[in-house]
């Protein structure tokens, strides 16, 4: 075949495709062609993917924040971020498939808790607990109506402090812990190092907020991360395994640097792990918010094996946040 020859075969060719292309598709066609990937627009997180790791049923974010103007913000507060809803929240869980969820008092409001145990009914009590912020004046009667209310644990941020202080942490951990409670520490890698004494005495459970903040130049060779593999040796601590764009000098989409953080603290003690969003993310600036798609399908890597993400996400939470086990037990049965 000469070249001009093959030259108006080809063109033949590629105006024939042209018009098939060009014709609407066929009933069958259609019903064989994959479904386009959904798309979901959740505010203060970048990207509008699906999160591509599945969720196993009752997941459980441990880790989120909900903010409101009709609640004043405590005096001194220097984080104030914009209106996140229970709305926006319910976005975000559409997004990357959890069903369970830990409301986190932030240090916005102080001890102000009303905003988030108003969220947490709102969501629902039986998929929902939540953390609140008290200081050494809440009396025992009061502790008590937290519990009835769905609050399982404390948090002290000695980061952006004001509410709470390190001082309060010892007596108010000795009054929780008969309650199941739990303090939630919010500090550096090198503030829990050179609170070693302190922390290994206290009473109640311990969570470690964001992978216990380790600085990314010492990562495991901090004395924060021997502080809380001590803890973790005790059996009373968690480690949550969030914030992976926080002290991260990789950076994403990988952040490489916290990932090794966080595997090392799983084999540690797989046990004691559970993960949070940390959405809304309010120490990120509006345009830097991350990518809560590629967070949670992070996890995967931090946490290769189906069966020991499915202990992170569902049944450690259950064991430290109170959810009911039914569902988990049921699932053994019958798997």
């Amino acid at each position: 075949m000469t070249d001009q020859a093959y030259g108006r075969r080809a063109a033949l060719a590629a105006a024939a495709a042209l018009a098939a292309a060009a014709r609407p598709a066929s009933a069958q066609q259609r019903a064989a062609a994959p479904p386009p990937p959904a798309t979901h627009n959740v505010r203060y997180s970048t990207g509008t993917a699906a999160a591509r790791t599945p969720a196993p049923p009752d997941a459980t974010d441990c880790h989120f924040h909900i903010y409101d103007a009709r609640f004043p913000a405590a005096a001194g507060a220097s984080l104030l971020p914009p209106d996140a809803s229970v709305e926006d929240y319910r976005a975000l869980q559409r997004r990357i498939g959890t069903t369970r969820g830990v409301l986190v008092q932030p240090s916005t409001y102080g001890t102000d808790n009303r905003l988030h145990l108003e969220s947490m009914r709102a969501l629902g009590r039986d998929r929902f607990r939540m953390v609140a912020v008290v200081n050494d004046r809440i009396t025992d009667a009061e502790l008590r109506q937290l519990h009835a209310q769905g609050v399982r644990g404390i948090r002290f941020n000695l980061i952006q402090a004001g509410a709470t202080t390190i001082e309060m942490l010892e007596p108010l951990s000795r009054r929780i812990a008969p309650l199941g409670w739990h303090c939630q520490i919010h500090m550096t890698g090198t503030q829990i190092g050179e609170a070693n004494d302190l922390l290994l005495r206290l009473p109640s459970r311990i969570v470690f907020d964001h992978r216990a903040r380790l600085p990314a130049a010492q990562g495991l060779n901090s004395p924060g991360f021997t502080t809380v593999l001590r803890l973790l040796g005790q059996g009373k601590t968690w480690v949550k395994l969030s914030g992976l764009y926080m002290d991260t000098q990789a950076g994403p989409p990988g952040y490489a640097d916290s990932v090794a953080i966080a595997k090392a603290f799983f084999a540690a003690n797989p046990q004691r792990m559970v993960w949070g969003s940390d959405w809304p993310h309010p120490t990120q600036a509006l345009n830097d918010k991350p990518d809560d798609a590629q967070l949670f399908d992070l996890l995967a890597e931090c946490v290769p094996d189906a069966a020991a993400r499915r202990r992170v996400l569902v049944d450690n939470p259950a064991e430290l946040y109170d959810f009911p086990r039914a569902r988990t037990a049921q699932r053994r049965t019958n798997g």
